[in-house]
């Protein structure tokens, strides 16, 4: 029997996404954003309401998109949390180091292994930012023969529905040849 909660928006799991930017002083921020996700072939959606980083992003045209990881669970918490806007030195705080993108005028976080430097396209009506991905760049110490190895990664979700955070699980299955059994 299944029990009715209404409607939630409960998409399970989520990653949790780390978005980054310079403010209009040089200074770099982040912010901790789950709703979000692949839009077409080169592109990201990301539903966030205004922030020091959505005003950021607007004024350099630029922003990075980091996995939070096991190891870095409680920065990434802090980062969504506490608000720039309050705190304009959170990344020192959190631990988090950056260097600048050489794809986009935007900070990647160190302690991060893998990103996504977008390009910032537009805000559609319902606020959803959406950027034009130009470049995925991964840390080498994550890669096993060239390829991303989850178990170095080691990516956290977001629960929504019970407010926590979960590592990725064990391998379940082969994308586009398992259900090839069935046919």
């Amino acid at each position: 029997m299944r029990k009715d909660f209404g409607p939630k928006p409960w998409v399970y799991p989520q990653p949790v996404l780390i978005i980054a930017t310079y403010d209009e002083n040089g200074v770099p921020d982040a912010m901790n954003a789950a709703w979000g996700g692949q839009y077409g072939g080169n592109k990201i959606m990301i539903s966030i309401s205004s922030h020091k980083t959505t005003e950021n992003i607007e004024k350099r045209g630029a922003f990075t998109v980091s996995f939070a990881t096991r190891d870095e669970t409680v920065p990434a918490d802090y980062v969504g949390i506490v608000s720039a806007n309050k705190e304009p030195q959170k990344l020192q705080k959190a631990g988090w180091h950056t260097t600048k993108s050489a794809h986009v005028d935007a900070p990647l976080i160190d302690e991060l292994p893998m990103a996504l430097e977008c390009k910032f396209l537009k805000y559609n009506e319902d606020g959803i930012l959406i950027g034009e991905i130009v470049n995925a760049s991964i840390d080498e110490q994550v890669l096993k023969d060239g390829k991303l190895d989850h178990g170095k990664f080691a990516p956290i979700l977001f629960d929504p529905v019970n407010a926590e955070y979960y590592a990725l699980g064990d391998k379940a299955g082969n994308a586009f040849s398992d259900g090839a059994k069935l046919k």
